[in-house]
């Protein structure tokens, strides 16, 4: 089925030692789609990143602490989408070292189930 509505794909790229209130970031946005009732959220770890801000880093086995870039990726109208990021961008724009916020247009086919 497709949707007949604009849709929106969100990337939020932070560091997996962000934090909000004490959570993860990345948990925090993840569970707030849920709370709102957005159409999809997968969260990735990367293995590798760097930006304006940090260092070239990669996870090292002896690091007790492991801090590697998490992307964010959220699905759903760009209405939704744009009413979401005004939503969570005050937990975004408290992060130490700032996160890259980006969104594209995308074609939704759903292959089965239903949207609820």
């Amino acid at each position: 089925m497709n949707t007949p509505e604009e849709t929106l794909m969100l990337r939020i790229y932070v560091s997996s030692t962000d934090t909000v209130r004490h959570t993860p970031v990345h948990e925090a946005v993840a569970y707030a789609t849920r709370r709102y009732g957005m159409a999809g959220c997968t969260v990735y770890k990367g293995l590798m990143g760097a930006g304006r801000h940090t260092r070239l880093t990669s996870p090292k086995f002896w690091e007790i602490v492991e801090k590697v870039p998490v992307i964010i990726e959220i699905v759903d109208t760009s209405e939704r989408i744009e009413t979401f990021l005004e939503k969570i961008s005050c937990w975004l724009d408290r992060l130490p070292h700032g996160c890259l916020v980006c969104t594209q247009p995308v074609r939704i086919h759903y292959v089965g189930g239903s949207r609820s």
